[in-house]
């Protein structure tokens, strides 16, 4: 008779089953069954939302760049160190682990109303959190685990001993197929494996890898492929969910507070959700920016939607009404004072008189830097704000490149822009390969790694893997690096 290892159950030690019952939120890793129930304020359900969701925007950037698994886990686990979404073990006695679990939760469920309205937002919507899903379950010990399964309820029926020694030979050669285990080891290892008995259709992955015996319906799952029973069921719980929240979505139409921010939500996939940078005032050296700086600024730093502006700008010596509010409010954020911004838009404006330029446009720049009418700070515009709000016309020069502009023209002004900063024809396939795919942030993001080669490695983004959201953003790691790579380059020189 075989020694069978300790079923999916249990525990290793006493310690750990009361730190598991003393938890609201025994484990980290959550099928989300039950909605939050208690009180949660506005501002908390905004905000868990724009967190979870910065990270489910990464990960869905993830796939339009064809990252690795290995690449992709570890771009996920960073953004949630970054946004407030990593969750640690039980056993982290002086975490606050329900404080953390219950703000995944609360997140989870506020996107999950933002995403069920359509079928293309809830297949990216399940394919997102399936993936942040796995991330976590393959970071977490073997103690969270098995309570996450005992209280999941999987159904699953643990093979007998008479049947493992009825079917050994089938068994071993489905473990010989494996890509985990080697055909040498298969019949060892199969005899002290412990294996679960499902249907069929809840392992589609494992039938169709052939990792797997099937025998009147029922599949022969061992331990070790047990993440695939989990990912499924994860899927199926989900997939069925979205579509019950979206039948019931119609009941909130009345509540004004909650449909803007859903309505905002359900847009984060198309370039991400940008955090600081929209009314943060950073010039990347800690230096103000002067009028004539910016020059030197556009030719080396500006992503392409700024890069455009300014060089119509130079073209024309003037820029339409919603060209100039995202060209000057990009500036403002940039850390262009309001005195320079004046100097900058007057020298710019060359073609028109004082009169008219003090009449017409002096009165708008106070106005954008909070000076005038009601005197509100004004954000400079995100990625997702520029794709989506005032559809750029023919004759206009604002919006994004990648989406507004056509095919062949922005080829030929990604290469007379950025040629000099080492962008070739070659790079182009790859850049618009992601543009007819939607991703036009994903595409922004690779040319700055292009242009940015010295200091930027193919996947690392701005950063950690980070994808650019901001212009703001894309500009101010770029002059971030330049200081560096100038430090560096001093330092080589001294040394």
């Amino acid at each position: 008779m075989r020694q069978k290892p300790k079923a999916s159950g249990s525990f290793t030690n006493a310690g750990s089953v009361e730190q598991h019952s003393n938890l609201k939120y025994p484990t980290r890793l959550n099928f989300y069954d039950r909605p939050p129930i208690e009180d949660i304020t506005l501002e908390e359900f905004e905000t868990c939302a724009l967190d979870r969701l910065r990270v489910l925007a990464e990960i869905e950037s993830s796939f339009a760049r064809n990252r690795p698994w290995d690449e992709l886990k570890k771009v996920t686990s960073t953004q949630c160190e970054n946004h407030g979404l990593k969750l640690h073990a039980s056993t982290a006695y002086t975490e606050d682990l329900d404080g953390q679990r219950r703000r995944d939760h609360v997140g989870h469920f506020v996107l999950r109303l933002a995403f069920c309205r359509s079928e293309e937002l809830r297949r990216r919507f399940v394919k997102a959190e399936l993936t942040l899903f796995r991330v976590r379950y393959e970071e977490d010990g073997i103690v969270d685990k098995d309570v996450f399964h005992r209280s999941s309820k999987f159904d699953w029926e643990e093979a007998s001993d008479e049947e493992l020694a009825q079917y050994k030979s089938q068994l071993a050669a489905a473990a010989a197929s494996s890509s985990h285990t080697h055909a040498t080891s298969s019949t060892s290892h199969t005899a002290e494996e412990t294996y679960y008995k499902v249907r069929w259709t809840r392992v589609p992955d494992l039938v169709e890898k052939r990792k797997v015996f099937l025998k009147h319906g029922m599949a022969f799952v061992p331990r070790r492929e047990i993440s695939s029973i989990v990912l499924q069921e994860f899927q199926t719980r989900l997939e069925k969910a979205l579509e019950m929240t979206a039948k019931a979505l119609p009941r909130l139409d009345e509540d004004t507070r909650i449909i803007p921010i859903l309505d905002n939500l359900s847009q984060g996939f198309l370039a991400g959700v940008s955090s600081e940078w929209g009314n943060t005032t950073s010039s990347g050296d800690g230096s103000e920016v002067t009028a004539d700086m910016v020059d030197d600024i556009a030719r080396k730093h500006y992503p392409a939607c700024m890069r455009n502006l300014h060089d119509c700008l130079r073209r024309d010596r003037h820029l339409k009404h919603f060209g100039r509010l995202q060209y000057g409010l990009f500036l403002k954020v940039l850390g262009l004072s309001i005195d320079e911004a004046i100097l900058f838009w007057r020298k710019s404006f060359s073609n028109i008189q004082d009169d008219k330029f003090n009449k017409e446009y002096r009165y708008n720049i106070r106005h954008s830097f909070g000076l005038e009418g009601k005197r509100a700070n004004y954000a400079a515009k995100s990625c997702q704000q520029i794709l989506l709000a005032d559809q750029p016309g023919t004759s206009d020069n604002h919006g994004c490149p990648y989406r507004h502009f056509a095919p062949e023209n922005l080829q030929t002004a990604l290469l007379s822009m950025y040629s000099s900063q080492g962008l070739t024809s070659a790079d182009l396939p790859e850049i618009m390969h992601t543009v007819k795919n939607g991703h036009y942030h994903v595409a922004c993001t690779r040319v700055f790694e292009i242009t940015h080669s010295r200091q930027v490695s193919k996947g690392e983004g701005i950063g950690g893997g980070e994808s650019v959201t901001h212009p703001n953003q894309y500009v101010t790691k770029s002059r971030e690096l330049e200081v560096k790579a100038q430090v560096k380059d001093e330092d080589i020189v001294m040394g």
